[in-house]
């Protein structure tokens, strides 16, 4: 891309008038933001049980002593040797993060359909240090919407990101989903984003976003590798 050369002062007049969007748009998604934390609550009914490196971890065992849990959907699929560059890039992010809003009362986990075993692997390869548990082939990532069966998917029933994208060939997909607990120790599941809406995780694409070249993509994130093979 071609810049234009000018004057400081031209510069500055150009910086103002794109100052003044910028600010239209932190004030939008201040109100955007507020009006995420409002949305109505789910109570979850089902008594969801994960596979951890110790034994069996409840989703209430991932809150530990906090009242809202954030969990990272992320694609390992039983007997696949893949392991997804997009999740990886964002689980970079989340482990180094975690350590500052862990102390404003909000737990972190991921979860995925791969064996424990597969995910210690992972996590040792990766020197990541986050609970990470396997849902296995139980109902918590088909209720929330990143894994599909067989069936549905043949039949075209498998529907991603509230139904944005049909999925045929992959079994596992991405998300985020968020949760709260009260006094009683009663959950509820208050928020879920997927595709896109995961980038709010990534905080290496706005530093991107404020240069020039942006982020350099001839793909989607075609450049983001696992960070020991960059």
């Amino acid at each position: 891309m071609q810049h234009t050369i000018v004057s400081q002062e031209d510069w500055l007049a150009a910086r103002k008038a794109l100052f003044e969007k910028e600010r239209a748009m932190t004030h939008q998604l201040d109100a955007l933001r507020a009006e995420r934390r409002q949305l109505p609550w789910v109570r979850v009914e089902k008594s969801y049980v994960f596979d951890g490196p110790d034994g069996d971890v409840t989703l209430g065992d991932l809150f530990g002593d906090r009242s809202q849990l954030a969990i990272y959907h992320f694609m390992l699929t039983p007997g696949s040797d893949h392991l997804c560059p997009g999740c990886s890039f964002t689980m970079d992010h989340a482990d180094a993060a975690r350590r500052h809003f862990e102390h404003a009362d909000l737990a972190f986990a991921a979860v995925s359909r791969a064996p424990v075993r597969r995910i210690e692997d992972v996590k040792r390869r990766m020197h990541w240090t986050f609970p990470w548990v396997s849902s296995g082939d139980r109902d918590f990532n088909y209720d929330f919407g990143v894994s599909f069966t067989a069936e549905d998917r043949e039949a075209g029933h498998a529907r991603y990101n509230y139904g944005l994208t049909q999925i045929r060939n992959a079994s596992d997909m991405f998300g985020l989903s968020v949760f709260a607990k009260d006094e009683q120790g009663v959950i509820y599941h208050t928020y879920s984003t997927y595709h896109r809406g995961t980038e709010l995780l990534m905080g290496a694409l706005n530093w991107l976003d404020l240069v020039p070249k942006g982020r350099n993509e001839s793909g989607t994130m075609s450049w983001v590798r696992l960070h020991d093979e960059y």
